[in-house]
């Protein structure tokens, strides 16, 4: 009888190894697509001695056939190629499915990177911008916590170029 309970136990833990082995790859859960970010506007809310304060609106599209509850948003922004800013927020929301939503974010810069930034920018007509972050999910075990996006864009700097 101890022959057959010791090999029972070895064809158990045998049969799990192989369980864990073959479903090892597979991630529990859902694939999220990451979410189309768009710039809706930014602000410039106040200049420091050191820092600048910006205040952007970000249009968040969720493209998955489930709603996403978001509880905060991490992201930095370039400028021409150039880290320019950065800033999270804790705006929690729901983007329903195949939805969007409009998320307020302050972002924050050194003076110098602001000032860097506005004399490269000189004599050209656009700026190319890139936002790249995190949007930070709750959904429980069946969801990734965060999901990545990065989004690009031109400005242009051209009053003249900008009207219709």
């Amino acid at each position: 009888m101890k022959f057959i309970q010791k090999y029972s136990r070895l064809f158990v833990l045998a049969l799990l190894s192989v369980s864990v082995i073959i479903t090892g790859c597979a991630k529990p859960g859902r694939q999220l697509e990451p979410p189309r970010v768009n710039v809706a506007h930014i602000q410039v809310q106040e200049i420091k001695l050191f820092e600048t304060v910006l205040k952007i609106e970000l249009r968040v599209f969720n493209t998955n056939e489930i709603a996403l509850n978001v509880n905060g948003i991490d992201c930095k922004l370039e400028l021409n190629g150039k880290n320019f800013a950065s800033g999270v927020s804790d705006t929690t929301t729901v983007i329903p499915a195949f939805g969007s939503a409009l998320v307020p974010m302050v972002l924050y810069s050194s003076v110098i990177d602001v000032f860097q930034g506005i004399m490269k920018s000189r004599g050209t007509k656009e700026m190319k911008y890139t936002v790249k972050g995190r949007v930070h999910i709750t959904g429980g075990f069946l969801l990734p916590p965060v999901v990545p996006f990065e989004t690009e864009g031109v400005i242009p700097i051209d009053a003249r170029e900008a009207s219709p």
